[in-house]
């Protein structure tokens, strides 16, 4: 792929119109040969696929510019049946492989995963920092929607995880008619470049005696930096890994984001966290199982991630509070590691328009957390204006689905999937 310049734009009725004709026997691959600019290859069907495919469609870098510079995003698609429902997957990262999502397992629907703009094999080779925007991505995810709703014209859903489940938020506010029902996954909606929320949540997530321990911790690693700071020396040797920001910095960057960590991922008993006593090497082993190191390398830097936290997305902050004395400096911004030289500048506007729109607007629209979560603390907030469903999980943290559930809130989110969707959800609780 190069950074030629090129159109990107496809007539829709063209599309259609080639399309519509076909013989109902025609096969997925046959009818996607036929679409502009897009590249096939045929891949290993799963679940109940009948076929699936990799696919490059050539996207506009700037949808308000479409004979501009071009890239190739990442797409995959999975066939169940062309009057099957469709599960458009908006990925916040990378989408290395193609795996059946929960959503489409309970609906054995039709299954489109888009790589989002900027990460993996989606990248144009002229990384310009200004179209890597949520208005952008949307437009991305609009654009697709377009295409396939040729083949597909049955119900659609868009559904995402974590910063997946924000774009799709945003996809939906931005093209509410272009899918029939919103699913986000542990998705966030941070009003602030470090949203204070998410540092209360650490005042009451789990009890007292919990997060004295993980407090505890924290201090015992700082207290023995002399001991650990030889562990990161060879684990950064035997990883390939360098660290610009010094190898005491990327420690302290590490302690300050464990607890985040630990109650984001990991369902450990406090109890079993090492405490004064242990040995150098349990109280390194125990740091990197629940924090990864490799987040504060150098390769980490330049993140786009990042750039879209620092610019429009917002994130969050280390609290210092119960450490700062044991820390070599006091400034440890998490958008350290986007890229500099982009001048960066945070803009809450956007963020609070869509709590707006979802507020006021957002219809068929499911949000899923756990409370253990730090994500759960800037969660969305339904007001009764809407028909849309939040539920959460006693106990859950960021993994939390639609299965996860039990019982009368499984039941609710399944009966209000079916109301939204006009279909039955063949669901049976194990």
């Amino acid at each position: 792929m190069n950074g030629r310049t090129r159109t990107a734009a496809v007539c829709i009725a063209c599309i259609t119109a080639a399309l519509l004709p076909l013989s109902a026997q025609e096969t997925l691959g046959e009818k996607l040969l036929q679409i502009d600019n897009l590249w096939v290859k045929k891949i290993k069907t799963a679940d109940h696929f009948s076929e699936a495919y990799e696919l490059r469609l050539e996207q506009p870098l700037d949808h308000e510019n479409t004979g501009g510079q071009v890239f190739r995003q990442r797409i995959y698609i999975s066939h169940a049946g062309f009057s099957r429902p469709v599960l458009l997957e908006t990925e916040g990262y990378t989408a290395p492989a193609n795996r059946t999502k929960e959503l489409c397992g309970l609906l054995k629907c039709n299954q489109i995963i888009v790589e989002h703009r900027f990460f993996g094999e989606s990248a144009p080779d002229s990384l310009d920092w200004r179209f890597l925007n949520i208005t952008q991505a949307a437009a991305d995810h609009h654009r697709i929607v377009e295409i396939f709703k040729a083949l597909y014209p049955g119900k659609w859903i868009n559904s995402g995880w974590s910063k997946g489940g924000q774009t799709a938020m945003y996809h939906r506010c931005f093209y509410p008619e272009d899918v029939d029902v919103t699913v986000a996954y542990d998705s966030p909606l941070n009003l602030a470049l470090e949203d204070q929320r998410i540092n209360r949540f650490f005042d009451t997530v789990g009890t007292r005696k919990q997060r004295r321990q993980l407090i505890d911790f924290q201090r015992l690693v700082l207290e023995r930096k002399d001991e650990m700071l030889p562990l990161l020396r060879d684990w950064a040797w035997k990883n390939g890994e360098t660290f610009s920001v010094g190898l005491e910095k990327a420690l302290e960057y590490a302690v300050l984001e464990y607890t985040f960590s630990f109650w984001q991922y990991h369902m450990i008993d406090p109890a079993t966290v090492p405490r004064a006593g242990a040995s150098a090497e349990e109280i390194f082993d125990h740091l990197k199982k629940i924090v990864y190191l490799g987040s504060y390398a150098d390769r980490s830097m330049n993140s786009p991630s990042m750039y879209q936290f620092a610019t429009e997305l917002g994130y969050y902050g280390y609290e210092k509070k119960y450490v700062a004395d044991l820390l070599s400096g006091d400034f440890y911004p998490n958008w350290a590691y986007a890229p500099q030289n982009t001048g960066l500048t945070y803009s809450p506007e956007r963020m609070h328009a869509i709590n707006d729109w979802i507020r006021r607007e957002g219809d068929r629209m499911l949000f899923l957390y756990g409370d253990n979560d730090p994500w759960s603390a800037p969660q969305v907030m339904l007001t009764g204006d809407t028909d849309a469903l939040k539920m959460v999980l006693k106990g859950g943290n960021h993994y939390v689905g639609i299965t996860s559930f039990r019982d009368g809130q499984l039941q609710e989110i399944l009966t209000t999937l079916e109301r939204w969707l006009e279909m039955t959800i063949p669901f049976e609780d194990e």
